[in-house]
This record gives C-alpha cells, structure tokens and sequence, in this order.
C-alpha cells in the first residue's frame, strides 16, 4: 500500500500564431517544433504504456490557444508542409554523413523522428492530437485542465471583473466543446492568483487550481500541511501548491537534470553549422539562418568544444535521472506520512515543452520514471488533483497570498520597465469592451453588427496574452510582441469606434476575422 502520491502536472501552451496572409512565418514554428519534439513524443509514451497494460496518471492543462492551433486546417496543413521538409532534409543528411559514422547514425535517427511523426500525426490521428488527448482523459489516465481564455494574466486585470470573468468563462466554453465536458481543474497563466479569483473559478463549475509554492505557505491561516495537500479558499474551490523540492531537480539550471553532459544540446544545430547554400531551402524566406531541428552534439559542458551526441548514453542517463527522482520522492513521502494524518501529495508542476523540445530526452525521462512506479517501488502512487480531492474531500479552509511564478513571484515579470506600458491600454480596451455589451446587449437581428461585437472581443481577448507582456520581458522576438499588442489594441479600437457609429466596414472585419479567427462561437455576451 503506498504512503503517498506523487501528482505530474505538465503545462501545455503556446500563444496564438497564425498568419495566413504569409505563406509562412517563422514564429509559427514554435507550434510545429513543440508537436515534434513535446506533444507527439508524449502521446508515443502515452500510447506504448496503455499498450503494455501499465497504470499511470498524468496532469496536462492543454490551454484554449493551443487548441485552437492544433484543430486548425491551416496550420495542421502547414505542419504537414514542415515534416516534408525535415524528411527531405533527414535524407539528404544521412546522405551526406555517409562516412561519418558518428553523425550518421544521428541523421538516420532524425529521419526515423520526423516519419514517426508525420505517422503519429497524419495517419494515427489524422491530423487532429487533441483526439489523442481526449482518447487517454476517457481512458482515465490523463486529466486534462484548462487556463485561462489566451493566458491572460489575471490579476493585472483586476481592476474588470468582467475581463476576468470573460478569460475564465471563455476557457470554460472552448474546453467542454472539444473534450464532451467541463474542465474540473485549471492552471491559472503564469500561476499568478490574487484572493478573489477563486469566486470566479467557482462561477464556472471549476474544483481546482494550480499555484505557485508561496501562494500556499503564506495563505491565511498558515496550512497545517504546506503543500502536502491541498487547501480550500473560503469559497470551497481547492489550490493546490508546486513542491519546491520535485521542482528543483528538474528545473535548476544548476542541479536539475537536463543539464547533464551527456543530453542533446539544444543550441547547437545544423541550421547555423553547415554551408548556408545547402541549408537554404529549409530556411525561411528571409533566408536568415534559424533552427532546424537536426543536432548532432551532446551539452559536453562549458566548452565550445562539443561531443557528438549518443543516444544511447543519453536514454541510460535519463533512466538514471528517473530511478534518482523516484527515490527522492520516496523519502520524500516516507518522511512526511510519518507526521502526517493522511498521505501526502508531491505536486510538480512544469512546462511541458520542456520536456522534449528544451529537453529531448524528457519524454522518455518521464517514460522510465512511470515504468519505475509501477514496479520498482511500493511507497508511491501517482495521482491526479481530482483523484485526491475525491479520496481527501476534507481539507482545511485558508485565503491563498497573491503570487505567481517567475522572477521574485509577485508579478513583476509581466509588470516591470519593459511591459508596463502596455496595461492602460489593455484596462481602456477592456472597459470599452464592457460597455459594448452592456449598450448593445441586443443587436436586434443584426447580424454584421453581431459580428463586429464578437470580433472585438477575440481581439481583446488576444491582446491580453501574458505571452507578449513576458517576450518584452526576455528581450527575445520583442519586434514581434510589441507588433501583436499594438495589432490587436488597434483593430479593437477601430471596431469599437465603428460600433459605435454603425458604420462597419464587412470587407474589413471579413479580413480580420480570417486573421484572427480563435474562438469562432464566442459570444460577446460573456462581457456582461
């Protein structure tokens, strides 16, 4: 009988990229690259444990954008259009390495990659993960959560509990219509809670959510159990806090993990190494050099001298990694259910992108580590949130603290010099967006005006994404972020002023519409 559960959350999310009036565009690849690397891998992991009959569960909060780009017929087209090209590349590689032993293993392991996963994708489930998603949550082995509408971060918006309601209830609606149900749990964007919020996800039938450590320890009364169980706001819905320790050894940059010598190295790719002529035709249409996907070198360590990478040395690693991660957790809860009066629950939570993309053995890491559960252990069971909740209905009532993830873990990664510019503009959108629905609650049969109005709210909606507010941050694709922001602020401030003067232009907002076409059944109505 085990003495605790250990609870994998993995935070699946990009933000919404999609540009049909370019034939391609380079930031649309961060969609692409996360289905090879993240997703797919998963779903092989996920498909082979079912297969063999071995029980494990697993968390993912799959957000309402990534969704959206996954069921898209444009960027699934696209994402087919992006394997042809990497099998081509593959071969021509495994042409070229020919008498390089060494590397040519590796391009023929890169063809092997990309046509499983043009398979997996096209042929398995013809094009559509979110199918496979679906299939594993109706086979009890994953729980899928929500976030929030386009990520939006909640509390920086708080000064429109309608913008809040709209993010939440907006999220809701998405995920009943492609899951056959309401979400039961939800990974607030960027962990980022401030009390109050907890009303709203009760409004909207949700049970749980996901916080960031010190939301937990510093909630009011302090929780007798930390974050060894969870912990009921005042108005019923539970919160559940990460574990510092599960966190660390994955994601320090010090001690975690995916920074062993012996992985693949992310930065080092053929892309920026090999003749600019022969790489060409894989680049984009700009020609500048950028990621393709095919790296030959292990991390070797803080050299510019770089190993070629072994893949077999690199999977006994990550089993190793796994068998060491198990082991911590088992002393971890043996510790724990010796001075609690229940099991207790290890919560980590991570991006999931990290594993396979930042860390391509990640998913096979998490493969040997619910291989090692199964059979190599009896202390530790794994659980999802709901699970617990079901098993635990009673836990103590405290007020969790404003936090969030990220530097310092009080909002100032989306709040600071770089970003800070953006929110009176967000606060004006979201106040006019509120007034459109509360003057134009009827349209009274007009259809283009209804348009207009569900229109402003998708773009208020992508406005709001914490992805832009945090890219400023990074100082990585600023061009771009500060282009989204602006895009989406003005084409909502130009149909609220044609709105208002009924004077729509259909051709414009035809055009739009098509750019901007997540959520197609939102209902403004939601801003009342």
């Amino acid at each position: 009988m085990e003495k605790g559960y250990l609870s994998l959350i993995l935070h699946a999310h990009l933000p919404f990229v999609r540009h049909p009036e370019y034939r391609e565009f380079l930031e649309e690849d961060w969609l692409f690259e996360a289905i090879t690397e993240t997703y797919i891998p998963l779903i092989d992991v996920f498909d082979k444990l079912i297969d063999e009959g071995i029980n494990f569960r697993i968390t993912m909060s799959l957000t309402p954008p990534l969704i959206s780009m996954l069921t898209d017929e444009l960027l699934q087209s696209r994402y087919v259009r992006y394997l042809e090209k990497r099998i081509q590349l593959s071969e021509k590689e495994s042409e070229r390495t020919k008498h390089q032993p060494e590397f040519n293993r590796l391009a023929q392991m890169y063809y092997k990659h990309y046509t499983n996963a043009r398979y997996v994708y096209a042929e398995k489930y013809h094009r559509n993960i979110i199918h496979a998603f679906k299939k594993f949550q109706d086979m009890g082995k994953l729980e899928v959560i929500t976030c929030g509408a386009t990520h939006g971060y909640l509390p920086l918006m708080n000064n429109n509990v309608n913008a809040m309601r709209a993010q939440i209830n907006v999220a809701v609606q998405h995920y009943e219509k492609h899951f056959g149900r309401k979400p039961r749990g939800i990974w607030l964007p960027e962990c980022a809670y401030e009390p109050g919020i907890d009303q709203l996800l009760k409004d909207a039938g949700i049970r749980f959510f996901i916080t960031e450590t010190h939301g937990i320890l510093f909630a009011s009364p302090r929780p007798k159990y930390g974050n060894y169980a969870p912990i009921y706001c005042p108005t019923g819905v539970a919160a559940f806090g990460r574990d510092m320790e599960s966190s660390r050894q994955v994601w320090s940059s010090k001690e975690g993990y995916p920074g062993d010598i012996f992985y693949r190295d992310f930065y080092r790719d053929v892309g920026f190494d090999l003749d600019y002529d022969y790489i060409r035709p894989y680049l984009h249409g700009d020609g500048k050099r950028t990621n393709v996907g095919i790296k030959y070198y292990r991390i070797t360590g803080k050299t510019d001298h770089k190993e070629p990478y072994s893949p077999e040395r690199a999977l006994d690693k990550a089993a190793e990694h796994a068998g060491n991660f198990m082991f911590n957790r088992e002393k971890q809860i043996e510790h724990l259910a010796s001075i609690m009066d229940r099991k207790p629950i290890i919560v980590a939570p991570y991006d999931a992108e990290l594993f396979g993309h930042w860390w391509f053995e990640g998913p096979d890491w998490i493969n040997f580590l619910f291989r090692k559960i199964a059979f190599d252990q009896k202390s530790i069971s794994l659980i999802t949130p709901m699970e617990y909740l079901e098993m635990y209905p009673v836990n103590q009532v405290s007020t969790p603290s404003l936090s969030s993830w990220g530097y310092k873990g009080y909002n100032e990664y989306w709040l600071n010099g770089s970003n800070d510019w953006i929110y009176r503009h967000l606060h004006k959108a979201g106040e006019r967006m509120v007034e459109l629905a509360q003057k134009f609650s009827d349209t009274n049969g007009n259809a283009l005006k209804n348009r207009a109005l569900n229109q402003a709210a998708r773009e208020l909606l992508l406005a709001q994404s914490s992805d832009w507010a945090f890219i400023m941050k990074t100082g990585t694709m600023v061009e771009y972020a500060v282009k989204r922001t602006k895009e989406h602020l003005f084409r909502f401030t130009r149909l609220y002023d044609d709105i208002q003067a009924n004077n729509i232009d259909a051709s414009w907002l035809s055009d739009i519409e098509g750019k901007d076409n997540i959520f197609p059944d939102i209902d403004y109505h939601v801003y009342q």
